[in-house]
């Protein structure tokens, strides 16, 4: 009986020589930004919804030049907000759009970025939230710089796939590679400053639902990929 790691591994294979044979007869050329649209992140998010205002008085922490320059070739937006509740509770969101998740573009997920600016990751597990009615799988973190402890949550939509995952990235890439299509892509992570592990995550979960919440169907699936995906 084939195991699911073997099955993983057999699909791989076949979308691999499915992708090399697409590339003898051309490259993907039909880019879905240009069919749907690229969306206004700024817009998209809104800047009050359930307990969460945006924090002004918080400065946004910005990426090393190196890091920045990373991101401008990958993406074509990145939004920044700090939000705050009444209780003072901090989540610092992050939003990042690229129309081409082809190899060379592909989302730049925080386990390798947070290393490249002198964090260590202390944890690293998958995990799945209940969000509008379905069960988003999601990447959580601990990152730890110096006394700075930051829980991350994070995911990653290409096309309107959600992947947690390198190979789970690289499937989707193909799944739509083979069928003339470059997708788009949406790397989100939610994260705050908690020593505390499991009560950032629990906050970080609370954030996201109450943001599922507050958006509309074309949004939601963009931002948390289409239901059935």
């Amino acid at each position: 009986m084939m195991t699911s790691v073997r099955w993983r591994a057999l699909l791989v294979a076949l979308l691999m020589v499915a992708s090399a044979g697409a590339a003898v007869f051309g490259r993907p050329t039909k880019h879905m930004a240009d069919q749907i649209g690229m969306p206004n992140l700024e817009a998209m998010f809104p800047k009050a919804f359930g307990e969460w205002r945006v924090d002004t008085s918080m400065p946004v922490v910005l990426p090393s030049p190196d890091v920045q320059a990373l991101l401008d070739k990958i993406y074509n937006q990145v939004l920044s907000r700090s939000y705050v509740n009444a209780k003072g509770e901090r989540i610092m969101l992050s939003v990042a759009y690229g129309g081409d998740q082809s190899d060379g573009t592909s989302a730049h997920r925080p386990e390798v970025c947070y290393p490249a600016q002198g964090f260590a990751i202390t944890a690293n597990k998958l995990q799945t939230l209940p969000v509008g009615g379905r069960q988003l799988p999601v990447r959580q973190l601990m990152s730890k710089l110096g006394p700075r402890n930051e829980p991350i949550t994070y995911w990653v939509v290409v096309g309107g796939d959600v992947v947690t995952t390198g190979i789970g990235q690289k499937l989707a890439q193909m799944r739509y590679g083979v069928r003339g299509i470059v997708a788009d892509g949406m790397l989100m992570r939610v994260s705050n400053i908690e020593a505390d592990m499991a009560k950032g995550h629990q906050l970080q979960a609370r954030f996201i639902t109450d943001l599922a919440g507050q958006m509309d169907a074309a949004s939601a699936s963009r931002v948390f990929g289409k239901v059935g995906s």
